[in-house]
């Protein structure tokens, strides 16, 4: 028995609500279980329920163990004087509060296939616990659900967002610009990237708009990647212009080359070709988050982000040597699709929290709606299990139930779980 369940239980009143009596035998009626405590202090706030004759308003601790109610120290705790029921599954001890009051205790009871079905699920060793019967949940309670799903995705990426804003005093430009570099490591050199971006000021990399080969050079410099013996006439010219512009702009905190990884990565994603991928959209560019607030067409959205690298790389992944044939290393469609996705809607949705702008918002997730789905294995597995993705929307609402649910087996949070846990056996049958 897990204090969750209990917790899922009572919340979703699943319990048997008739014959209710408490340890001492007075009836009990549950009015309202109140409202679920995520922070410190009793599980759940303002509950209304009748023990005997008398109707309490108050607050619910829930226990596995009555016992527990000493364990974890309630009865020192000034904060737990307002319970007014402990809900247990075995009644071992009476409980006091601090201030020495009795607290009526109910045993709860309820259909014994949840507590199964949770059992059940946490055996399961695949990457999604309900696998085996998502067929049982219609698809409309799967859309719904990938809302809130979204809603939450968008909620953790503004926040982080917001950590970036205020790491950059308010200046969204520049805000955007680390969150930007940070989406063009792709994952794998995304700290790497993001640590480039907070040593190099985008008011340094501005001074230099027009000039591509010194953008370069400052990108490529701070991110420690200039070889220390350059193998031909650019690498040198290269080295040359950050060696002045470093001293120049008193440049400090350069990455160590260690820190970027190529290892299981296309040539095609190689450090290098990002960061010159970076370097052109910079030089193509200004003030780029203002341009996407002004621009709310999807195609012109994705124009902004088409971008070039200088001729060196046409035959460069690296600076070790030239390839054979030339081949350009612009920015492509999917990967200006990824960061429509993991940038400029989170990055939108952001500003028009400040701003108070509904029209906004809704424009942000409206993006999400116009992309197609992402493609990875994450999305696979949903696919092969008969989840259908339409849009960028529906694909970032199954990573955030595979990764924040899934992953850590959090089905009591999960509302397909909650399905799961509450079919009773003879309705899992009647449905097959």
């Amino acid at each position: 028995m897990k204090e969750a369940i209990l917790h899922y239980i009572w919340q979703s009143k699943l319990f048997y609500p008739h014959g209710l009596v408490t340890t001492d035998q007075e009836p009990v009626e549950i009015v309202n279980t109140g409202f679920r405590n995520t922070d410190a202090g009793p599980d759940f706030f303002n509950a209304k329920v009748k023990i005997g004759n008398t109707l309490w308003a108050g607050n619910v601790e829930i226990h596995v163990k009555s016992s527990d109610w000493y364990r974890h120290n309630h009865h020192t705790d000034k904060a737990y004087n307002s319970v007014v029921l402990h809900v247990v599954h075995e009644a071992d001890a009476e409980v006091r509060s601090e201030n020495g009051n009795r607290i009526s205790q109910l045993i709860l009871q309820y259909p014994p296939h949840i507590e199964r079905n949770y059992e059940e699920l946490m055996r399961q060793h695949v990457p999604i616990p309900c696998a085996s019967k998502l067929h049982d949940v219609p698809s409309i309670f799967i859309r719904s659900w990938e809302s809130t799903l979204l809603a939450e995705r968008l909620a953790q990426k503004t926040a982080a967002i917001e950590q970036m804003l205020h790491d950059t005093h308010q200046h969204w430009e520049e805000c955007f610009y680390v969150t930007l570099a940070r989406n063009f490591g792709f994952g794998t050199n995304s700290d790497a990237f993001e640590a480039l971006a907070r040593s190099l000021p985008l008011n340094v990399l501005a001074r230099h708009k027009d000039n591509l080969m010194q953008i370069e050079a400052l990108l490529f410099g701070q991110a420690g990647l200039l070889p220390p013996t350059p193998p031909d006439d650019y690498a040198r010219q290269l080295t040359d212009e950050y060696t002045f512009l470093q001293h120049k702009y008193q440049l400090s905190s350069r990455l160590d080359a260690s820190r970027w990884k190529l290892l299981r990565l296309r040539p095609t994603n190689f450090p290098h070709v990002r960061i010159a991928q970076f370097a052109a959209l910079i030089h193509s560019s200004s003030k780029l988050f203002s341009k996407i607030l002004e621009q709310p067409g999807i195609e012109q959205l994705q124009r902004l982000f088409a971008c070039t690298p200088s001729d060196y790389w046409t035959r460069h992944y690296t600076f070790a040597g030239a390839s054979g044939a030339r081949r350009a290393k612009a920015l492509g469609l999917s990967s200006i699709r990824v960061i429509l996705i993991n940038t400029v809607a989170p990055c939108l949705f952001c500003y028009a929290s400040h701003q108070g702008d509904q029209e906004l918002k809704d424009r942000a997730v409206r993006l999400l709606e116009q992309l197609p789905p992402e493609r990875n294995a994450v999305i696979t597995l949903w696919s092969s299990l008969g989840i259908d993705c339409r849009s960028a929307y529906d694909t970032q609402a199954l990573l955030q139930l595979k990764t924040h649910y899934c992953d850590r087996k959090d089905c009591i949070r999960c509302r397909i779980g909650h399905k799961v846990l509450a079919v009773r056996p003879q309705q899992a049958n009647a449905d097959t």
